[in-house]
């Protein structure tokens, strides 16, 4: 059963998601601390690059399965125009204020 994006808990988590799913590229950028970083299958990658490649271009999309980690964990089907859909995983570190300062997936 899919948790409503609404329903997160974590408040920049539950931010992330409705930015993916918007392709809002202006949100997701201000969400994220200065120097975050991130990576994909347990090897890190340019956010940046990424982010346009798996989730802007490609109109990628997170439908949450489950959270764990006061929200900061979350399993989710994720689907995109290049890969089709998966189940995936994603775990975030927050700062202090509130901005994501790390965020790691990869197939679950």
């Amino acid at each position: 059963m899919t948790i409503q994006t609404a329903r997160l808990r974590d408040p920049a988590v539950r931010a992330f998601v409705t930015a993916v799913n918007s392709h809002d590229r202006e949100a997701f950028g201000a969400l994220l601390a200065p120097g975050a970083t991130m990576a994909d299958d347990g090897s890190d990658r340019d956010l940046d690059e990424w982010a346009d490649r798996e989730i802007f271009s490609s109109h990628g999309h997170l439908d949450v399965d489950n959270e764990s980690n006061g929200g900061r964990s979350l399993l989710a089907h994720y689907r995109n125009d290049a890969w089709g859909e998966m189940r995936t995983r994603w775990d975030f570190t927050v700062g202090d204020d509130g901005r994501i300062a790390r965020f790691e997936t990869g197939q679950a």
